[in-house]
């Protein structure tokens, strides 16, 4: 394989500004939902459904997505996923109807998936060996930034100008990523192939499975039947796909020792997201009786504490090999975690502050090391797949956490008890993830001169 003779860091640029689209459309888009529902006059679980339509695409299509990148040209990918996300924020901002709006955020959702499986081969074709840790951390560094603006202001704009002023309001990014990435995305001539017959029967397999599951997870509290149900046909779409002959090079890719293992171990550590989404909110309003300000002031100072430590952690990484530092960084978040169970029932802001912190940065120097290294273990022409598997691991983790500590914390009866619980079913989830991720160590670590 070779690599560039000169890192080039405006694709570097040009997908951290698409991230911050990608993944604020999540948190911006849920601060408008009361309003949605007054406007249409639907339930509050009704009005969920404007999350999900953006986040069940972007899972069901990113391995597919991730075969269809590797065909062809990134720069071509990139603009039409930039442009199909404004066009879609558009249509979603003057959406007459409840439908149309859904209709306009499962197209969003669609298009997004597109660079989350060009992200990888980006990267890969524009930086670098020695320099991708620093890359990854500045683009983790931008997003976290992005999303530390992005909240308040959406609320700030949705005060303002109602809800449909929140879709509109990453016009500008977008523009931006459009302008930098027409400019320094590289192109590698191979144009967008017209996606064939095997090419939709995949992503109809492939996607149904992983919405079956996906929406299994999401029912599995309140419809325990109609949850087990979806997760039987995921199985029997999973069982399906894996009879296919196209999914033969994505299991060899799932079936290697560092990057299956790798894989396994970043989707179990992952479910750490249900901590932030859905834990924290309820011990800090519920058993600390503290206002959503002071919630507020307790995700800042995590994302406060990601934002400067990730290009230090990326260049850890290039300097002493990116599988070694996940895996501090893996020890530091583990810490974190174990630190929340000594939290008392009577507990003060300062007490759970600096648990954050630690679990920030904890996170900082796991999460954008991890990324380089199963990079590195991919072979070049495998990467958009790769790219689609770990944009998948992370969407199901999203969903799969936040499911899973809601159960725990229920039967556990809520209030400390019923946080402790559930944090220590992260925390064993994560170390049995961080276990995986030893084992699956790539047999030789590449440290940058």
């Amino acid at each position: 394989m070779t690599s560039q003779p000169t890192t080039r860091w405006g694709p570097v640029v040009a997908l951290a500004l698409a991230m911050v689209v990608n993944t604020s459309d999540m948190t911006i888009a849920a601060i408008v939902l009361p309003g949605i529902a007054d406007d249409f006059g639907i339930t509050p679980a009704t009005s969920a459904w404007v999350l999900l339509a953006y986040s069940l695409p972007m899972a069901a299509i990113a391995i597919p997505a991730g075969r269809w990148v590797d065909r062809s040209d990134l720069r071509a990918v990139f603009v039409l996923s930039m442009v199909g996300v404004a066009a879609a924020s558009i249509v979603a901002a003057v959406a007459p109807t409840f439908w149309v709006l859904l209709a306009a955020r499962f197209f969003q959702g669609f298009v997004a998936a597109l660079t989350m499986a060009a992200y990888m081969p980006i990267v890969v074709s524009s930086v670098r060996d020695e320099q991708r840790g620093r890359a990854i951390g500045y683009i983790v560094s931008i997003m976290t930034i992005g999303g530390m603006i992005g909240a308040p202001l959406g609320g700030l704009v949705a005060g303002g100008f109602g809800w449909p002023g929140v879709f509109l309001l990453k016009l500008p990014v977008v523009l931006a990523a459009v302008v930098v990435g027409l400019m320094t995305v590289p192109s590698n001539g191979k144009r967008l192939p017209t996606p064939d017959g095997t090419l939709l029967r995949d992503t109809i397999v492939v996607g149904g499975a992983i919405t079956g599951l996906v929406l299994g997870m999401e029912n599995l509290g309140s419809a325990p039947i109609v949850a087990a149900g979806l997760i039987a046909v995921a199985v029997i779409l999973a069982i399906v796909w894996i009879r296919l002959a196209t999914s033969k090079p994505i299991i060899s890719v799932i079936a290697s020792r560092v990057l299956g293992l790798n894989l396994l171990g970043l989707l179990l550590a992952s479910l750490l997201i249900g901590l932030i989404t859905f834990l924290l909110p309820y011990f800090v309003t519920e058993e600390m009786t503290a206002s959503p300000e002071m919630l507020g002031v307790v995700l800042l100072a995590y994302s406060a504490s990601v934002a400067p430590v990730s290009p230090v952690a990326g260049w850890l990484a290039d300097r002493f090999g990116p599988h070694p530092v996940a895996v501090i960084g893996g020890v530091i978040t583990a810490i974190g975690l174990a630190t929340m169970l000594t939290l008392p029932s009577g507990a003060t802001m300062p007490d759970l502050l600096w648990r954050i912190v630690v679990l920030g940065i904890g996170g900082a120097v796991f999460n954008g090391p991890i990324n380089t290294a199963l990079m590195a273990a991919t072979p070049r022409e495998m990467i958009g797949v790769a790219g689609g598997l770990f944009a998948t691991v992370r969407t199901l983790a999203s969903t799969i956490g936040p499911a899973a500590v809601a159960l725990v914390w229920t039967f556990g009866g809520g209030g400390i008890g019923g946080f402790n619980a559930a944090v220590a079913l992260l925390l064993g989830s994560y170390l049995l993830g961080l276990v995986l991720m030893v084992i699956g160590r790539p047999a030789r670590a590449t440290v940058a001169a």
